[in-house]
């Protein structure tokens, strides 16, 4: 009867509303029809639920794209379109020619948002970090490039590396022009960054912050000529442990969880010979017409397994011996993850044997050479095989062959003996056989090392090489380090030398670090250049290019660009002997305790007279008189 009063008021309210507001009874008429499949779904067999909700549970990791609004009301459509983000992961394992093995992690994240926009605020993340894009919206940041580095990377030995970097802590930053206190913003960012990555960043200051004016270019859009808003940094002592991975890897759309950072266990990341992990951030075309922009976040990470350390004296790779673990799934977040595998020497598996074999091939042109990679992509099933487990194995067959030796290489020392003057050389090799080109070279020298500028000299094949262009920029004790560029024409199959003679200043007793003896660390020089390429380079822009060939934007066929850092230097300077205070303090207190003593022993003590006692003789002839009561002697 209840139900059929409400059909009733139903049916007289549907009638009504066609009368006074016909959209209104429409609507009515769908929120019944949603109410009436409610209840028929409802009256669905328990299986199908179980079955929705084991498919829930399947897909709680799988990407989930918000479509955009197209409703026809004006006031409910949203002034800004859904940001759209992806995100890529790449591994590329290179075997040396030194029998080492090389393995460099790629993870790109691009997000078409513009932190700089006036009125956008920017309060949903998805894939992007959020600590970091509150970082470049707070400071304005346009650029930001920060690397921390464990061991050298020798050149002559395992050739180029796809991206640079210097022993220790590297930071570089281009600001936005509407910044107005870049110093003030430069100091509060090295500070931010100091938490984020657990590393000691705050020790960043004007004495080791320097402005070049022609060394770092912006590598993403805009060509800024305006050097006043980018500032340079290095930490060359900054020790890389797992404390600084850790955050690195919660970066990670992922983390840790899945994909290929699964591999990144510290233990045997750190058990390496070189290992170096890098952020870098920067506003990118999506296109080749660059119609439209984003950001993009590149995370690298590069690790060099050592032959006899990590495999026990023999030749023979997996992936479960160099990382112990293998791949079982790739990231849900990626829209690509893959596994390169260099083959370029190993044409015929001649050199080594690796497995699985896989089918897929590619070619990238890297460093001005074509290169052939054994692709694995982690995205389909039959990479993983049956037991649902990617577990790449190398086994060499034979001795490899000489290296071709880098196109580009840079060495540093100091000379000079003594703790007054010294000497600082720089040597760049130009190994091309027939062609010659310009580097531009970059040298940051601590205040308390004072540079002789008229004592540069510049060397090629035993004859003068006059710099075309010179910019240097004096220290200021205690406040800026000095700073030297210079371009300079390196002739064909040449060693190009640079020194400049130096005196060692004398700090102040606080000024020196906890072991002043082990000496004073000076970060390395950097040289860049567009070197001559073997091959065409290729400027057509693609999305579809590998992570670790698309990083520097080649804009010429015959050339790339490279960048090159020497070893940083450690150099000893006058130093006190600490021991003395030590031993003044020792004596001071012995004399000041010898003296004050017997100073208050005389001050406080009482002096009593003491009455010598009677010979032996007396005191027995009074101990008889005593007993015949006779008076005792006096």
């Amino acid at each position: 009867m209840a139900a059929y009063r409400c059909g009733l008021y139903l049916a007289l309210i549907l009638i009504l509303s066609r009368i006074v507001h016909p959209g209104i009874a429409d609507t009515l008429e769908k929120a019944n029809d949603t109410t009436g499949e409610k209840q028929s779904a409802s009256d669905a067999p328990r299986d199908n639920a179980d079955a929705r909700s084991v498919d829930l549970n399947e897909r709680q990791w799988q990407k989930t794209d918000v479509e955009p609004y197209t409703g026809d009301d004006p006031q409910n459509t949203p002034s800004v379109r859904p940001a759209k983000d992806q995100f890529e992961e790449e591994l590329v394992i290179r075997p040396l020619h030194s029998g080492d093995i090389y393995a460099s992690f790629q993870f790109r994240t691009l997000w078409d948002v513009d932190f700089q926009q006036e009125g956008q605020k920017t309060s949903h993340y998805r894939l992007f970090p959020k600590s970091l894009g509150q970082v470049l919206s707070k400071f304005s940041v346009r650029e930001l490039h920060i690397s921390f580095t464990q061991g050298y990377w020798r050149t002559m030995q395992w050739g180029q590396p796809f991206i640079a970097s210097p022993p220790g802590a590297e930071l570089w930053v281009w600001f936005h022009h509407t910044v107005t206190d870049v110093d003030g913003n430069w100091r509060e960012l090295t500070n931010v960054l100091s938490g984020i990555f657990c590393a000691s960043l705050n020790f960043i200051d004007l004495t080791n912050t320097v402005q070049p004016s022609a060394s770092f270019k912006p590598l993403g859009l805009g060509n800024a000529t305006d050097h006043s808003f980018l500032r340079y940094a290095t930490l060359p002592r900054e020790i890389v442990c797992t404390e600084n991975l850790t955050p690195w890897k919660k970066l990670l759309p992922c983390g840790s969880k899945a994909g290929l950072a699964v591999l990144m266990k510290s233990e045997k990341l750190f058990h390496s010979s070189f290992h170096s992990q890098a952020v870098h951030i920067r506003p990118v075309c999506q296109d080749e017409q660059c119609t439209s922009k984003a950001w993009e976040l590149r995370q690298t990470l590069n690790v060099v397994f050592d032959l006899y350390t990590s495999g026990q004296g023999k030749k023979e790779w997996s992936m479960f011996k160099m990382f112990s673990r293998t791949l079982t799934e790739a990231c849900p977040l990626a829209s690509s993850s893959k596994v390169y595998v260099d083959i370029t020497d190993n044409p015929e598996g001649e050199l080594f044997e690796l497995s699985p074999v896989t089918a897929l091939l590619s070619q990238a042109v890297v460093l001005g050479d074509r290169r052939t990679y054994s692709v694995y992509d982690l995205t389909r099933a039959e990479t993983f095989g049956q037991l649902r487990s990617l577990n790449l194995l190398l086994r060499w067959k034979g001795e490899s062959g000489d290296m071709l030796r880098p196109l580009l290489h840079a060495e540093r020392y100091v000379s000079g003996f003594g703790l007054q003057t010294g000497e600082i050389h720089t040597v760049i090799y130009n190994n091309h056989p027939f062609r010659a080109f310009p580097v531009l070279l970059m040298d940051s020298v601590p205040w308390y090392l004072q540079l002789y500028i008229h004592t540069l000299t510049v060397t090629s094949k035993s004859r003068e090489n006059k710099p075309s262009y010179i910019h240097y920029q004096p220290a200021k004790d205690r406040h800026r380090p000095h700073l030297l560029e210079m371009l300079i024409q390196l002739p064909p199959h040449s060693m190009t030398e640079i020194t400049v003679q130096f005196d060692r200043a004398l700090l102040k007793w606080t000024e020196y670090t906890p072991d002043p003896n082990h000496g004073f660390y000076v970060g390395s020089s950097v040289v860049s250049a567009l070197v001559p390429s073997m091959v065409a380079m290729n400027t057509n822009f693609t999305l579809d290019q590998p992570l670790f060939s698309s990083f520097v934007p080649v804009k010429e066929e015959s050339s790339y660009f490279m960048r090159v850092y020497t070893e940083p230097l450690l150099v000893n300077l006058p130093t006190p002997d600490f021991s003395m205070p030590y031993n003044v303090i020792c004596l001071t207190c012995t004399v000041v305790a010898v003296g004050y003593g017997s100073f208050y022993n005389l001050l406080t003590r009482t002096f009593q007279v003491d009455e010598p006692s009677p010979p032996l003789a007396k005191r027995l002839a009074n101990l008889i008189r005593r007993i015949r009561g006779v008076p005792l002697l006096t």
